[in-house]
Parts: structure tokens; C-alpha cells; sequence
């Protein structure tokens, strides 16, 4: 029972410190310091090193709930779609938006390396179904994989810039990028084996291969 308390009590101070890290960064920008993040969280700097090793630790769990908890739920909810197409796109837009309303978060996740191709793809895992069925329904270009889905979000996500508070950039060219999903005659050439692996690998691909 003792043990089971200490797991109990581990696992909520993980889930203060996170939700601390999220506030704080909203509040005071991406440079926010490990130790501002632990008085946020009304817990001791040692308990959040212990916890998370670094601040890139802290950032990056920060940044993982985030996704889950705001982004995964727009990519899941396009799996009930009638039109898979507009689905897809819809959430995409939908991903890119909710990430880029919180730029101190995405900026301090960049810095730290959480937010990569690679890890957008784990998230973006179940617009495979999707894309899947876009690509039969002869709305989406019948080349395209998972991990294309997750370059357009951090590509387009790469377009914010300070000098453009209101976005025009972003929607300009997510748009652009959205555009690149339609059907075309023009081939793609071959991923990577590297881009393979991953998606091979991954919970959502092995759904699709079911």
C-alpha cells in the first residue's frame, strides 16, 4: 500500500508539473526557467530534476500532453468522416491552428527537439485510416504516406513568424501545402527506408494493415 501511494503521488506531481510547465510557458514565454515552472507547480526544483532530468524533459512531456490532449482528438475524430478528403485537410488545419495558438509552447518544443517529423508522425498515426480512405475515394493522391501528413503540420508550423501575429503566412501557406494533397499525375519519388521503418513500426500501421 505504501508503494502504491509513492507511484500514486509520483504520477501526480508528473501531471502538476506538466500542467505548470503549459501555464507557465503561456504566461511567460518560451525561456521560462525550470525553477519558475516548479514554483508554478508548488513543488520543489530537486522533484522536478528528479522527475524529468532537465527542462528539455519538463518541455517535453509538456509538449506531449499538449498533443494528446488537444491536437489527437481532432486527428481522431476525422476517422468518422463521410468525405475522407475534406476530412483529412479539415484536420490537418484544425492541428496546425490549435499548435499555433500556443507559440511560447511550440517554440520552446522546437528548441528542446520535441517536436520532430519523427514525433509528429506517432501523433498523427490515425489519419492513416484516413488517408487510406481519401486515397480509394479518389480525393487524395494515391502516393502519399503518414509521415507526408505530419512534414506539411511542421512545415506549415515553420511559416509562424513574430512579424505576423495574425498568421497570413501560416494560412498562406498551409494552404499551398494542402493544395499538394490532390490527386496528380506526377509521381513522388520513394521515401526514405528510414521513413518506412518508422511507420512500419508504429501502433497506427499496423491497424492499417489489418
Amino acid at each position: 500500500m505504501h508503494e502504491q501511494r509513492q507511484r500514486a503521488d509520483a504520477l501526480r506531481n508528473a501531471d502538476k508539473i506538466v500542467r505548470a510547465a503549459i501555464a507557465s510557458l503561456r504566461e511567460h514565454g518560451p525561456d521560462v526557467s525550470l525553477e519558475e515552472i516548479a514554483r508554478h507547480a508548488g513543488i520543489g526544483s530537486a522533484t522536478v530534476y528528479r522527475r524529468f532530468g532537465d527542462r528539455d524533459g519538463v518541455i517535453r512531456a509538456a509538449f506531449q500532453t499538449y498533443f494528446a490532449e488537444e491536437v489527437e482528438p481532432l486527428v481522431l475524430a476525422a476517422r468518422d468522416a463521410d468525405d475522407a478528403g475534406r476530412a483529412l485537410t479539415e484536420a490537418l488545419t484544425a492541428s496546425v491552428e490549435t499548435l499555433a495558438a500556443h507559440r511560447a509552447l511550440l517554440r520552446a518544443a522546437r528548441m528542446s527537439g520535441a517536436f520532430t517529423v519523427d514525433i509528429a508522425v506517432r501523433f498523427m498515426g490515425p489519419l492513416g485510416v484516413v488517408l487510406a480512405r481519401a486515397q480509394r475515394q479518389g480525393t487524395i493522391r494515391r502516393d502519399l504516406i503518414v509521415r507526408d501528413l505530419a512534414a506539411i503540420l511542421v512545415m506549415a508550423l515553420a511559416t509562424m513568424h513574430s512579424g505576423d501575429p495574425e498568421c497570413g503566412d501560416l494560412r498562406r501557406y498551409l494552404a499551398l501545402l494542402l493544395s499538394s494533397l490532390r490527386p496528380s499525375d506526377d509521381e513522388l519519388p520513394p521515401p526514405s527506408n528510414r521513413s518506412h521503418h518508422i511507420l512500419d513500426s508504429s501502433p497506427a500501421s499496423r491497424q492499417i494493415g489489418h
